[in-house]
């Protein structure tokens, strides 16, 4: 599914179909999700896995945020979020693992809204899952180590939404998260909006849009 013509995000069910075309047996097929902050991967991610059911599992790359034991009182706490606060190393080495699939089970963490912290080794996939969604903003980043993503990924697919939805949707999730709203609002028209311009900027390695009208 080479083109960059937008697919609407209702069409979960054809791009399930696609996926379950594109896995062969034996070999584990992994889809990234990429998208700025708010632009919901977690939706479509979701939309995916409830067509392919057991075929399915997702990883967030979320769960490689790094903890707010190792950022608190550096000025990384005050860009968190940012592609420098995250464990691109680890996250890396579990997507190797995946592409293996040498193990019975690959633990895998998340990111649990609300605590603010990644949880690890709270995701489980069995060897015999043969088709994993990740999802996260840098996935097609190309500086330093994130480079190397793409080489994991069969297809990468990015997600876009209308700037003023999305940007609302960031808000809502700050403030469901604990935020006061007028903190949520500058939260997410600061540091969040400088994390979507960069993002935005990778779009153009996606094999395929996924754009909300």
């Amino acid at each position: 599914m080479n083109h960059l013509q937008p697919v609407h995000p209702g069409n979960t069910a054809q791009l399930a179909e696609h996926l379950r075309r594109s896995a062969t047996s034996g070999t584990r097929l992994i889809i990234g999700l990429a998208g700025p902050p708010g632009a919901g991967k977690s939706t479509i991610a979701e939309g995916l896995s409830r067509h392919l059911g057991q075929e399915c599992a997702i990883v967030p790359m979320d769960g490689f945020h790094l903890a707010n034991t190792i950022i608190e009182g550096t000025e990384l706490r005050e860009r968190k979020g940012a592609i420098d606060t995250f464990d691109v190393g680890g996250y890396l080495s579990l997507l190797a693992r995946l592409r293996l699939n040498e193990e019975d089970v690959v633990y895998a963490p998340t990111y649990r809204r609300g605590l603010e912290e990644p949880i690890a080794a709270s995701i489980a996939v069995p060897k015999s899952i043969g088709i994993v969604i990740t999802e996260g903003n840098y996935l097609l980043a190309d500086v330093g180590p994130w480079g190397r993503v793409r080489s994991y990924l069969d297809e990468a697919w990015f997600v876009e939404l209308p700037s003023e939805t999305r940007m609302s949707r960031l808000i809502q999730r700050h403030v469901d998260s604990g935020m006061d709203p007028a903190a949520a609002e500058a939260w997410a028209q600061g540091p969040d909006e400088a994390n979507a311009r960069y993002v935005e900027s990778t779009k153009a390695s996606a094999d395929l849009i996924i754009k909300y009208p």
